[in-house]
């Protein structure tokens, strides 16, 4: 599968992501969080598992994640690429 951020220009598309322990997300460009609450994400190159308290609605992370894990209460997230 080809390196989804290799586009410099933005995201070229997202879907949206269910707070799970196993669920593989590839690698994101970045994350929007819809409602308020924490993230719980596991990086891409460090496989570090961290806990973003209360993150606010309509914030959108940088994040490169490959999961973003069930601890999450975070709500309407959606993955972009």
């Amino acid at each position: 599968m080809p390196d989804r951020n290799t586009n410099m220009y933005g995201a070229t598309g997202g879907v949206a992501v269910t707070a799970s322990d196993s669920t593989d997300l590839g690698s994101t460009r970045a994350l929007w969080v819809g409602g308020a609450g924490n993230l719980a994400v596991r990086f891409v190159d460090t496989a570090t598992t961290i806990t973003l308290v209360g993150v606010a609605a309509g914030t959108l992370l940088p994040l490169q994640v490959n999961k973003v894990m069930a601890p999450t209460t975070a709500t309407s997230i959606v993955a972009l690429y």
